[in-house]
């Protein structure tokens, strides 16, 4: 007897009053969810395939569609609620890890909601940003410690290789395997427009895409995928990916249906062949051997990039950060608990590391503490939504931040988290031909551009009401943050005082 042991999560709610049968969502659902009876001359869905991607709403010409939450639940059970079976069940039937993607979407604390911000009014008068120039320009990499001047009294240039950016945001690292030609040829177009910089993640960089080297970052991971002479001397800066906030302590894996001819050759692997990244680089188990690294690909490069360290938050990582500080690197990333990829164990994503707000509080106060704060920057992600989190971020010490998610909300994600099956019906998390064509580059990154040009507008703004005129003077000023609902001990860590204090 074939029983059911779950009810699909969501369910296609089709109205025949405004449903012309015009097939459309039949030829746009990858998932293959509907279907056209020609007998009975009806249109069907198979729930089951549902992963609310809304796909099929948008494209329906009458809005006959919508994609519902099923209200059938299980006997209710604190516990042991629906959520927990259903992974229970589909465990048993598999035998399988549970994957996911997109980010951990538990609940638990958001820091960044729990943060005010303070506003100047009279002692200290606010600044007009449309009357008043603000500097939101930064510069990441080591910063000298003294001025050097010769015995003619003429400075000596002793500034080290700098990222120069407009404004303080940078594209995550999104490897070419992992989203799709179009989606990666959008941020690199809207980085070159923006003067700022995206991340090729770890899987190399298409042909293609030498042209906006200028204004990208390579990434050197565990599996070395693409990585040769010409691709470190093509990007801007380099990125030496030790871990990401989505699975700490774990390596990535590109499944073989999705490493095509282009995929083959940009990452140096068999077509068809899965792409597995070891969880540790087998050449680095100390930051001895982290400083080898930093120091090869310097010697490799001319000395001419900054070298970049991309960490997870997690419970040790100020220390961590302080040993990465003292390895040579000239700029330290840090991924949080709540940061997207295309594939994670679930287990992994939703209970391994810590929030990126704590973990960029307890860093930049390490690195002050022992007097080596201006020997690195800081580069933090794990869910940067708005640019109320960028100014918070800013002045809890981040000299930058990364976004990730938000840039492919940008560009048509709608987050139903299925990356992992390369099915995306937006054309971004996927390398099926026909659905990649779906994402049409030039307006993807339009819409990139006016996200951080807004972004940058509102952080202005807010600065302004604050009194200050540049992003460096915010930065780890963290007497503009006051807590809200936190404990004493999140309080301390934060190194925030509560609102109304």
């Amino acid at each position: 007897m074939n029983i059911r042991e779950f009810f699909p999560l969501y369910e296609v709610a089709r109205d025949p009053a405004r449903c012309v049968k015009c097939k459309l969502c039949v030829h746009e659902c990858a998932n293959e969810v509907h279907a056209f009876n020609e007998k009975l001359g009806v249109l069907t869905a198979d729930d089951s395939k549902c992963v609310n991607c809304q796909r099929c709403v948008a494209v329906c010409p009458t809005r006959a569609l919508k994609i519902v939450r099923t209200d059938n639940t299980y006997k209710v059970n604190a516990n042991w609620t629906g959520d927990a079976m259903r992974e229970v069940y589909q465990q048993a039937q598999t035998g399988g890890v549970l994957l996911a993607s997109m980010g951990n979407p538990q609940p638990g604390p958001i820091y960044w909601d729990k943060l005010l911000l303070n506003a100047s009014q009279v002692t200290n008068p606010p600044i007009d940003p449309l009357r008043e120039p603000m500097e939101t320009r930064v510069f990441l990499g080591k910063k000298p410690g003294s001025i050097l001047r010769g015995p003619d009294g003429k400075l000596i240039p002793n500034q080290t290789p700098q990222l120069a950016l407009r404004g303080p945001i940078l594209f995550s690292a999104m490897s070419y395997g992992s989203i799709s030609y179009n989606a990666h040829a959008a941020l690199a177009r809207a980085a070159q427009e923006l003067g700022i910089y995206y991340n090729t993640g770890e899987g190399g960089l298409h042909e293609d895409f030498y042209a906006y080297g200028d204004n990208t970052i390579v990434q050197v991971a565990s599996g070395r995928f693409g990585v040769h002479t010409d691709y470190l001397n093509t990007g801007a800066a380099i990125e030496i990916k030790m871990g990401q906030g989505a699975k700490p302590g774990i390596g990535g894996h590109l499944p073989g249906i999705k490493v095509g001819p282009d995929i083959s050759k940009t990452r140096m692997i068999p077509e068809g062949t899965d792409a597995i990244s070891p969880a540790p680089h087998h050449d680095i188990y100390s930051i001895e051997d982290l400083r080898q690294l930093v120091f090869s690909l310097k010697e490799a490069t001319g000395y001419r990039k900054p070298i970049i360290v991309k960490v997870a938050a997690v419970h040790n990582v100020a220390a961590i950060a302080s040993g990465i500080a003292r390895s040579g690197a000239d700029i330290i990333a840090i991924d949080g608990w709540r940061g997207g990829t295309g594939a994670a164990p679930a287990r992994i994503r939703d209970n391994v590391g810590i929030p990126i707000e704590l973990a960029l509080a307890a860093v930049d106060t390490r690195l002050r503490e022992e007097g080596i704060r201006d020997e690195v920057s800081l580069i933090v992600g794990g869910s940067i939504r708005s640019s109320a989190d960028l100014v918070k971020a800013i002045a809890l010490g981040a000299d930058a931040v990364y976004i990730g998610t938000a840039a492919l909300l940008a560009m048509g994600c709608h987050l139903c988290r299925s990356c992992q099956q390369g099915k995306c019906n937006w054309g971004i998390a996927t390398q099926r031909p026909d659905l990649v064509a779906r994402l049409d580059p030039d307006e993807a990154a339009r819409r990139l551009v006016n996200l951080v040009t807004a972004w940058d507008h509102e952080l202005q703004e807010i600065m302004g009401g604050m009194g200050i005129n540049a992003v460096e003077a915010l930065r780890g000023n963290r007497l503009m943050l006051r807590g809200l609902g936190l404990t004493e001990a999140e309080l301390r860590v934060l190194g925030v005082k509560h609102a109304g204090e």
